[in-house]
């Protein structure tokens, strides 16, 4: 979960001044809930999401709590009801039994005294067990302190805070900045880590481990900026995957570098091996990003049955919001599935996404110069001779948004165009298939290139549907599905 420096320490001295919005903060799952039925007939619909989970109102940012319990899975994120921008954070959250079909579920965590940001969750036993980070504000500098919280539920829907919170009350060091944990199992104990920073201000991931979740042991600092990766190591994960071992996080102050590193903040990972008898992990390749589009932040994974299943905020911090004004902001991207081949991660959208398809609006030749147009959903597979420039223009029916997706092979890259320099390009050498699976839903695009080698997750927001072109100097063989809504409207 961010803490945008001086600024939100301003608004959230504001806030937490603020007699109406005081009360709000201890308002009750019951009385949030009724909020929530009562404001969301008023949210303008235009840019609503037909098949990503987004907050039935209000401000949503980070994944949280990605789990497999009784039968579902249960996603759960940062949300704030009362209005569409940041503010006292809650946690909304969502379950599905399939990954693609989503019910949205009472408001899982209120805040208090402190607000509740971004953890994790695992099962033991019969129980959902929730870690999360306890934000406090303080009146000295630096106006905050983050400890880490349980909470418990036996049914998956209703919560309740454990009575011996907080269950790690600092960083090693007494950072204030101490949070985002992410719990798993190994053998008989339980391990997780934690975002955080050095005194002088360099990211880095601590590891620590228990037996009941409660009584905690640090171990050692997992990973550690040497003063090019950032400032703030924010929502760790770690993980084995095809052999290896995965150390996941999105650090905060990383330098662009020509293509990469342009977003506010970046999301990526290092490779790695790791010894459970030594606690030391190994870096074996370098930082790397996980997704090269304009909105992906704050990832989080899960396994079940021997996959690994990632999901990321579909948004970006410190940049416009055009949902603002409808009365929500901020989703979730697909879930992807991951893997490992060499020494890059590859994510493919979950199988169950072919059953959103409904009608095939076309499948054959697209003529240089042709134009289709489709409602606000549709899965697009493209086929190309790459030895050619590709160019595809998506922009809404009636004006809005606009993105176009370029193939240059004089230098080898994907190109994601929004148009007014704001590019995003990586370069692509294809394992197997040749082919583009994109997605498109009423404010958003995921390309993925091949075996999912390359990926980008955009907002667009087009205006009464898309209207699709091919501004490429080539006949291009495409499939155009039609996708069904899987969440609520």
């Amino acid at each position: 979960m961010t803490v945008i420096r001086l600024l939100t320490v301003f608004c959230l001295l504001t806030i937490v001044n603020s007699e109406s919005a005081n009360q709000r903060q201890h308002a009750t799952v019951a009385e949030v809930e009724e909020y929530i039925e009562k404001t969301k007939q008023n949210i303008n619909p235009r840019y609503r999401l037909h098949y990503h989970v987004a907050p039935p109102v209000g401000w949503m940012n980070d994944p949280n709590g990605f789990s497999y319990y009784k039968g579902e899975y249960h996603i759960f994120y940062q949300f704030y009801p009362y209005d569409s921008v940041w503010g006292p954070m809650h946690w909304g959250h969502s379950s599905s039994p399939d990954l693609v079909n989503w019910k949205t579920l009472p408001t899982a965590l209120v805040p208090g005294d402190v607000q509740c940001f971004s953890g994790s969750a695992v099962v033991d036993g019969d129980t959902l067990t929730l870690m999360y980070t306890a934000h406090e504000i303080t009146d000295s500098e630096p106006y905050y302190n983050e400890t880490q919280f349980l909470a418990y539920s036996d049914d998956g829907i209703n919560f309740r805070n454990y009575e011996g919170n907080p269950v790690l009350p600092a960083a090693p060091n007494g950072s204030p900045d101490f949070r985002d944990p992410k719990v798993w199992r190994h053998g008989d104990f339980w391990y997780v880590v934690i975002g955080s920073k050095t005194s002088d201000e360099r990211g880095r991931v601590l590891l620590y481990r228990s037996s009941d979740l409660k009584d905690w042991d640090f171990l050692t600092v997992i990973g550690e900026s040497t003063g090019d990766m950032g400032y703030m190591w924010e929502c760790p994960d770690f993980f084995e995957l095809n052999g290896k071992h995965i150390l996941l996080m999105s650090p905060q102050g990383i330098n662009p570098e020509g293509d990469r590193y342009k977003n506010t903040y970046q999301t990526g990972y290092i490779i790695g091996t790791f010894n459970y008898d030594t606690y030391e992990f190994v870096q074996e390749v370098q930082f790397q990003e996980m997704d090269y589009g304009h909105d992906f932040y704050a990832t989080q994974t899960t396994d079940l049955d021997g996959k690994r299943y990632v999901i990321a905020w579909f948004g970006m911090w410190e940049v416009p919001h055009p949902e603002e004004a409808d009365g929500w902001a901020g989703a979730l991207t697909l879930i992807r599935e991951l893997s490992l081949v060499g020494d890059r991660i590859i994510m493919k959208p979950v199988e169950s996404m072919i059953s959103l398809r409904e009608e095939k609006l076309l499948d054959g030749e697209f003529q240089a110069g042709e134009v289709i147009n489709f409602e606000k959903t549709g899965e697009i597979i493209v086929e190309g001779d790459l030895e050619n420039k590709i160019e595809l223009l998506l922009e809404g029916r009636e004006g809005g948004g606009k993105v176009w997706l370029k193939w240059d092979p004089d230098v080898e890259k994907v190109i994601v165009d929004r148009g007014s320099g704001d590019i995003r390009q990586v370069e692509w050498s294809p394992l197997d298939s040749k082919s583009w699976r994109i997605f498109l839903d009423a404010s958003s695009i995921e390309l993925f290139c091949g075996e999912g080698e390359v990926v980008f997750s955009s907002r667009v927001f087009p205006e009464g549907g898309w209207k699709l072109t091919n501004q490429s100097p080539q006949i291009l063989n495409i499939t155009l599905y039609k996708l069904k809504r899987s969440v609520p409207a």
